[in-house]
């Protein structure tokens, strides 16, 4: 009995070992598509090896689509036309499309395979991305999971952005990630500043990205990404502005803040952070400074839960509620938003329960 039942076992592993190299050459015989051409905007022309996604074919021609989650296909940013050669819509992207970008042939990048030749179209400004290298000047403690890192340029030596752009941070392999990942991370410094740039960043539970920042990354380290990306800015108008974000969601904000500052910017404006309890409070300060440089800011912090021993004595609960207070002429306001896909979503409701249109609501979800 122990015989037979050795020898089944040892069928089940030969077998499965035959299917497994029968998988592997199958692989090399049938995605060896050989030599592509991406026809981009119908003004440029690449010849490229077949076999790997859209996003990554184009990230080694040094054309850089916007992804937040480095190409897993979970965060719907690698957006991008796709006229011919694509094959038809996955699964995986429908969540991340609407009917309308469906009807006019929107795809996620991460999710189309270069089989074939393709014809895709992207936005101008995407050639303006670049691929940066920098040195990690300073590493500081915001909060107990908030870090502030300061990255001087090395090549190139400059940077132009928008207040408000994001980069996309590259994290080599490492003990939690066999591959290079990146990560987005919105630029909190100004971008009078093109010598170097500052992040601000959240440590997520188990996350491969900021368990390196926090864990593995040292002052004088070097790094790699890529910016500027995203259409999180300031409109031109002179609307009186609304601020609001949580957590790292400071970040945009504060180089907003900064850059209208700058240009001695005239506009009302109200910057409204959520946190949880004291501890999670972070540059407060800082904000207050700027009431004092600033006729027209106001900087209004909210806990949701203080804490008994924290002595709070500013505004509690959620945010929406004081929008009434602070919040003068609603139908001449804009409003700029960074926070968690719920935060913006409740904010969303009261700015418009109080009478801003939908049209004039901007932010940036994390």
């Amino acid at each position: 009995m122990l015989s037979y039942i050795i020898k089944t076992v040892l069928i089940i592993v030969g077998i499965n070992g035959f299917l497994t190299i029968l998988l592997v050459i199958a692989d090399k015989l049938f995605s060896n598509y050989g030599d592509c051409e991406i026809d981009i905007n119908g003004k440029k022309k690449i010849k490229v090896k077949g076999g790997d996604s859209l996003l990554s074919t184009l990230n080694a021609e040094k054309i850089y689509l916007p992804s937040a989650c480095g190409g897993r296909g979970s965060c719907g940013f690698c957006k991008c036309k796709v006229l011919e050669g694509g094959g038809p819509v996955l699964p995986t992207e429908k969540p991340f499309l609407t009917s309308e970008e469906l009807q006019n042939n929107v795809r996620l990048a991460c999710q189309v395979k270069v089989k074939n030749n393709i014809k895709i179209q992207i936005p101008e400004n995407i050639f303006n991305i670049q691929k940066f290298v920098g040195k990690v000047s300073a590493i500081k403690d915001m909060t107990y999971d908030i870090k502030e890192l300061t990255l001087e340029l090395a090549e190139p030596k400059e940077i132009d952005f928008k207040a408000g752009q994001f980069i996309q941070f590259e994290v080599p392999k490492y003990e939690k990630s066999k591959q290079i990942i990146t990560r987005a991370y919105s630029i909190s410094s100004s971008p009078e500043h093109k010598n170097f740039i500052q992040l601000i960043v959240r440590k997520v539970p188990e996350g491969i990205a900021t368990t390196y920042i926090f864990e593995h990354l040292k002052e004088g380290d070097t790094v790699n990404f890529t910016a500027p990306f995203g259409e999180f800015y300031i409109r031109e108008t002179d609307a009186d502005i609304v601020f609001v974000a949580g957590g790292s969601g400071k970040a945009p904000i504060k180089s907003m803040v900064e850059d209208l500052y700058r240009k001695q910017s005239k506009r009302r404006m109200v910057y409204f952070f959520g946190a949880r309890s004291l501890k999670d409070l972070y540059l407060t300060e800082y904000f207050r400074e700027f009431e004092k440089k600033m006729q027209n800011f106001t900087f209004v912090p909210v806990l949701s839960q203080p804490a008994p021993e924290d002595d709070w004595k500013g505004k509690t609960g959620y945010i929406p509620q004081y929008f009434g207070e602070f919040i003068k002429n609603p139908q001449n306001s804009e409003a700029y938003l960074c926070g968690s896909p719920g935060m913006i979503a409740a904010v969303i409701k009261g700015l418009k329960e109080i009478g801003i249109s939908e049209e004039k609501i901007y932010y940036d979800k994390f």
